[in-house]
């Protein structure tokens, strides 16, 4: 809240530079505010009494849009890329499977592996689970698993992210 948004009976005023000038009504805290040209803007409404700050309202939003923009642009987006494949892989298939893994690791993405299972192939899960573990041993000079193979509905995933170096 700002200037005229302040409907509290008394406020804790702090002045632009940091000093604190007490507690006094809200009508006098927007006169020294109209007085310095400035803004009076609630800093703190939960406390006893509120505390109320004078300040360039502007000034302080634009700061405050800079802080956050920063903020953004040094977060790390991290990628999660899906390989999928079926227990009865082909041994080429799977090369090409690792190849395309090894590409998303290098780029720095996670990659989520996929094994979908239709049919009678869900009675045979346990035996196609060397599938998953031959393709992370494939890939454990790149990558490490991130989490182990598990069964899920219809498939079993596995999640492998890049070895830092």
């Amino acid at each position: 809240m700002i200037n005229g948004q302040i409907r509290d009976k008394e406020v804790r005023l702090i002045a632009n530079d940091g000093e604190q000038l007490g507690v006094m009504s809200a009508r006098e805290a927007q006169k020294l505010a109209d007085e310095a040209g400035l803004d009076l803007v609630k800093i703190s409404p939960k406390a006893k009494p509120p505390v109320c700050k004078i300040i360039d309202y502007g000034k302080y939003k634009y700061e405050q849009t800079r802080k956050e923009k920063l903020a953004k642009k040094k977060q790390k987006v991290i990628d999660v890329k899906e390989v999928r494949m079926s227990p009865n892989i082909d041994t080429n298939d799977l090369n090409t499977k690792i190849n395309h893994a090894k590409k998303f690791l290098a780029k720095g993405a996670r990659v989520k592996v996929t094994l979908r299972f239709r049919g009678r192939e869900l009675a045979h899960v346990n035996a196609s689970k060397y599938i998953l573990d031959d393709f992370a041993k494939a890939l454990e000079d790149v990558a490490t698993i991130d989490k182990k193979p598990k069964f899920e509905g219809r498939s079993m995933t596995m999640f492998l992210a890049p070895k830092n170096n």
